[in-house]
């Protein structure tokens, strides 16, 4: 175990003033204080304000898919149970591997907002595909109902960190005391970083492949109706702006790590967000393949009416 390692494993991480100036000198105080991340410079400040930028693009995308589902009530055959499934199991992984693998903090407070949304989307679908099963427990509809609503005014509140070692949070310091090794080579994985990489990369290939349901059920139906555009088209700027976020970091060069070495543990995270943005890319196309019903007028004008003209 190196100096620096003894070092951050002895201190508790109380993000304040006092060993801000230890472990990040000339670093931004809120970004410090809020987010347990250090930004130095315009490329760290990027990196926070694009990840900030994603987990609002993620908490927005889940309001316009309740609205819809709400206005055309057919929710259950809509979206693919799963698309939804795959996406849970790919948030969990992701939440899992993020925090095992030492992710950004960033990271990882996105990680428990897609968990947040997969289940309340989820929930959501159970209540459709009940009520329009004919289900008669009225009552157990509307307590799944009020766990829907529970469940998007958890997902807009922010996520309160616990105050755990700066190493367990992905912490990357610039302390002075760190020892400076080959930037070039690849900085190798604990045993907990590998069980991480390797949860993370389960994660990627479960949200490749959850598309894919959601892709062949808009082909049967061919129709989107009950299907918000919106709701792809925020999560394909969430994960742009998440990939990016991730890419802009600075690697912890005190630290002996390269960008080389950065890219390589961050991998599975860079293909889960920008790996998907093609499959979504197809099911948000899909809406303008929708065969739309239109309106001739004796002025010589057409006007096009859309199924889907609520997003």
């Amino acid at each position: 175990m190196g100096l620096d390692e003894v070092l951050l494993q002895g201190t508790l991480a109380m993000r304040d003033d006092r060993n801000m100036s230890f472990y990040c000198p000339n670093g931004s105080v809120w970004v410090w204080v809020g987010l347990g991340e250090c930004a130095q410079d315009a490329r760290d400040m990027a990196s926070v304000s694009l990840g900030l930028l994603s987990i609002v693009c993620f908490m927005a995308s889940l309001g316009p898919q309740c609205y819809k589902s709400y206005r055309t009530g057919n929710m259950d055959s809509a979206l693919s149970v799963w698309f939804l499934l795959l996406w849970l199991a790919g948030d969990s992984c992701n939440l899992i591997g993020s925090f095992l693998a030492n992710q950004l903090p960033l990271q990882c407070y996105t990680a428990v907002y897609y968990v947040m949304a997969d289940l309340t989307t989820l929930a959501m679908y159970s209540y459709f595909k009940a009520k329009n099963s004919g289900f008669s427990n009225r009552l157990l509809l509307n307590a799944v109902g009020v766990l829907s609503l529970a469940g998007v005014s958890a997902f807009s509140l922010p996520v309160v960190s616990p105050q755990v070692d700066v190493v367990q949070q992905g912490f990357k310091g610039r302390s002075l005391l760190f020892v400076h090794e080959d930037s070039s080579s690849i900085k190798p994985f604990s045993t907990k970083e590998i069980i991480g990489f390797t949860v993370g990369s389960v994660s990627s290939l479960l949200y490749l492949s959850s598309r894919i349901p959601q892709i062949v059920t808009n082909f049967i139906r061919k129709s989107t109706e009950g299907v918000s555009y919106f709701l792809f088209a925020l999560v394909i700027l969430g994960n742009t702006t998440y990939g990016l976020s991730v890419l802009l970091k600075n690697p912890d060069r005190s630290r002996g790590e390269g960008e080389a070495s950065y890219m390589v543990h961050h991998l599975p995270w860079l293909i889960g967000s920008l790996g998907t943005l093609f499959l979504d890319l197809v099911v948000s196309f899909s809406h303008l393949g929708t065969s739309w019903p239109t309106c001739r007028y004796s002025g010589g004008f057409t006007i096009v009416l859309s199924p889907d003209t609520v997003f």
